[in-house]
Formats: C-alpha cells, sequence, structure tokens
C-alpha cells in the first residue's frame, strides 16, 4: 500500500506538469503577456486536491522540478523506492543548484536504488548537502541569502486560548532577541520577580514589541463574537475570537469583564444614532484615562441561519466598518481549504460588471486567492437559496466548488 501511495503520488507529478504546460499553452495562443501565462494553476491543483492555494503553489512547484529536472527522483517514486516526503526534501535541497547540477545530484543519490534503502531523512538530507557542496560552493551562499529573505512573523492558535507567535529570523537576530530576553528575565528573577523565567521573557517580549508598560493591557479593538445568552445569561454557547478561533464561554465573558476592570470603571456610554452605510456600527464604549478604551462591538444575526445581517453601500471600495463586518462574518479567506488571514474585501459579481458593494456580493479572501480568481475562466457566483453566506466558485477546468461562510455563534444547524 505504501509503494501504490509513492506511484499515485508520482501520477499526480506528471498530471500536473501536463496540467501546467496546457494552461500556458493555451495562454500563449490566447494572446496573454509570457509573465501572466499559467496564472491560477496552483489554485486549481489546491481546490483539487483539497489544500490550502499556498499549498497548492509549493504541489506545482514540485511536480514541475520532478518532471522537467529531476527524472530518477521521479522514477524512485513512481516505484515506491521514495515516499512524497523524501522526493520533497530532494527537491527542496538542490532548489538552490542550477539545472544541470541539480541533475547530475539527482543522478547521484536517486539514480542508485538500493543506496536509498534504509536511508532516512536526515542522512538523505546529509548525502544531498555533501554533493551540493562539493559541486557549487556558492550555492550554500546563495541558500542563506534565499532563506534570510524569507523571515517572517506568524500568530497560529494554541491550546487552552494560548496563541503561538512565531519569528523566523536570521540566526544572529533570533539568537541576540533570545539572549536579550533572558537577561531580562534573570535579572528581575534576581531582584525577586515571583514569575517563572518563561513568563517574564513572554510578558518582556509583548512589552518591548508593543511599547507598553504592563503586558496585559494591549490597545487593541478585538473582535469577539458571542451571542447575548453568552454574554448575559452565562450561557454555555462558545464564541469566536477573530484572528484566533473558537473560545469557550466562560473565557469570552471573562475577556470582556477583565478588559472592563482594567479601564477603571467608567461611565459606560451608548451610540443611538441610527447606522448608515460607511458609518461605524452602533458600539458601546468604556471610556478611561487611566487605560485603553474598550469597544463593544455588536453584529446581529439571522435567528435561524445564523447569517450576520447585511448593510449595504454605493461605494466602489469597501467602507471599514463594511470591511470589519465582512472580516467576522468569513473569519478567514472563502476559498475551500485556505486558513489565510483575510486581506481583500472580494466583489463576488465585479463591480465592473454592475456588481454592487454590499455584504451579499463582497467575501473576505486572502492576496493569492483574490488574484487567481482574476484569471482567465474563473467565475463566482452567489446563490440564493436561505441560509449563510454561499458562493460557488467555477473553474476554468469547469469544476464547481461550493463555499459556505462558517457558522457564528449561537446559529443553529443548516
Amino acid at each position: 500500500m505504501e509503494e501504490l501511495k509513492a506511484a499515485a503520488a508520482a501520477a499526480q507529478v506528471r498530471v500536473a506538469a501536463a496540467f501546467d504546460a496546457s494552461v500556458r499553452a493555451a495562454h500563449a495562443r490566447a494572446g496573454i503577456p509570457e509573465g501572466q501565462q499559467g496564472r491560477g494553476v496552483a489554485a486549481q491543483i489546491a481546490l483539487a486536491r483539497r489544500e490550502s492555494p499556498a499549498r497548492g503553489g509549493r504541489i506545482l512547484g514540485f511536480s514541475k522540478a520532478l518532471a522537467h529536472e529531476m527524472p530518477c527522483t521521479l522514477r524512485a517514486l513512481s516505484e515506491g523506492r521514495l515516499n512524497e516526503w523524501r522526493a520533497t526534501l530532494l527537491v527542496r535541497e538542490t532548489a538552490c543548484l542550477s539545472v544541470s547540477d541539480r541533475r547530475l545530484v539527482d543522478r547521484e543519490v536517486a539514480g542508485d536504488p538500493a543506496g536509498l534503502e534504509g536511508l532516512g531523512d536526515g542522512r538523505l538530507i546529509g548525502r544531498i548537502r555533501k554533493l551540493t557542496y562539493r559541486i557549487d560552493q556558492e550555492a550554500l551562499v546563495r541558500r542563506a541569502a534565499k532563506a534570510e529573505a524569507d523571515r517572517y512573523v506568524s500568530c497560529r492558535p494554541a491550546p487552552d486560548t494560548m496563541t503561538y507567535l512565531t519569528g523566523l529570523l536570521p540566526v544572529a537576530q533570533g539568537v541576540a532577541v533570545f539572549a536579550a530576553l533572558s537577561r531580562e528575565a534573570d535579572s528581575l528573577r534576581a531582584r525577586g520577580d515571583e514569575r517563572g523565567r518563561g513568563q517574564i521573557m513572554a510578558d518582556t517580549m509583548v512589552e518591548r514589541i508593543t511599547g507598553l508598560a504592563q503586558a496585559d493591557r494591549v490597545p487593541l479593538e478585538v473582535q469577539l463574537v458571542m451571542t447575548d445568552r453568552t454574554l448575559l445569561a452565562g450561557s454555555n454557547e462558545p464564541a469566536y475570537l477573530s484572528g484566533y478561533g473558537v473560545v469557550p464561554a466562560k473565557w469570552a465573558r471573562d475577556a470582556v469583564r477583565n478588559a472592563g476592570s482594567r479601564s477603571g470603571g467608567g461611565e459606560m456610554t451608548e451610540k443611538e444614532r441610527p447606522h448608515k452605510a460607511g458609518h461605524d456600527e452602533p458600539a458601546t464604549r468604556r471610556r478611561s484615562s487611566a487605560a485603553p478604551d474598550l469597544w463593544l462591538r455588536r453584529l446581529y444575526t439571522a435567528p435561524t441561519s445564523g447569517e450576520l445581517i447585511g448593510l449595504d453601500s454605493k461605494a466602489r471600495f469597501v467602507p471599514e466598518s463594511l470591511a470589519r463586518f465582512i472580516s467576522a462574518r468569513d473569519q478567514t479567506c472563502r476559498t475551500p481549504w485556505c486558513n489565510a488571514p483575510i486581506r481583500h474585501r472580494d466583489h463576488i459579481r465585479p463591480h465592473r460588471t454592475g456588481g454592487s458593494t454590499h455584504a451579499g456580493n463582497l467575501q473576505g479572501l486572502c492576496v493569492a486567492c483574490n488574484q487567481a480568481k482574476e484569471a482567465p475562466g474563473w467565475r463566482t457566483e452567489k446563490t440564493e437559496k436561505p441560509g449563510r453566506h454561499t458562493v460557488v466558485i467555477t473553474t476554468p477546468t469547469g469544476h464547481t466548488y461550493q463555499s459556505t461562510a462558517p457558522p457564528l455563534p449561537g446559529a443553529r444547524a443548516f
């Protein structure tokens, strides 16, 4: 069965590479500029394989490298002598080489089937790098430069309403940051701070990045979506925290209570003006001079479907209040299997063809998905059936995929 899985992966490689070539040829015949040929291929592969668009791009790059530059690795994968992950390691570790040098490594490592037997990930990577450094001394320099260009910071949910804030940094910077946090923790512990060393390091990081004196007083407007039953009646219906996900009801109530207590107990005031498109939704604000303002923004859902009630605008660009509304409704990118943060609020029916700027004709997308749907042959349309906001995506090959807004707290199953 493992050999069958590897053979299937090799078949997918060949199909993906052939599909890319056929789309590029069709785009060339249609007169599309060379730099835009093949646009949307990775997104279609991602949908077909039930993967995120980012993963689809990596799959396409992996497939083209194997099909066009690494025939020995592709043959070993087809025969089940390599699994898909180890074939991926071969592609990844030779990415800094020229095509001719990459084929040389491919031949020396994967061209000897017997030599692959019993070879684990670490030993395989070691063998590839030994050859890479021998063939091209500059490859290490280029690889390090590329790695430094790929530095980033990410935020991912962790268990128990915690998050992983991760920074991928050049080694000197990463070590310097860790050393500075360690020194501060050691210094405070020596002066009698009762927090654990790890707690001090975490709090210090938040304080230095935000510029605040205390880590638990970050002045951010947090979109916490919950029902009135959860907030006021002690219901156990979970809430939704934008940028994180589902949180327990008690945690949500405590977050509101604690934020209010930190604000110094100022008087609650209410904006009662009727809402108009393009203006802020009615919001409750607790004012305080001792701490950042706490905003509670009210978003109401339909009682049967749980769909957020929309608002309209005649503007071409989405007003800020409507953008927040779309983010609260869609939570993450609406493309199936994509969990990337929302960066664009996209017109389902394009504005240039008469599409209006209102909640029903908007969806939240990441940058890559919004760009992919602009390729020739893509079509999106909103369904008119009752229930949560639903969009049907049709790819240039005629395959259709349905995207439904996630259920919000208190929504009934539909």
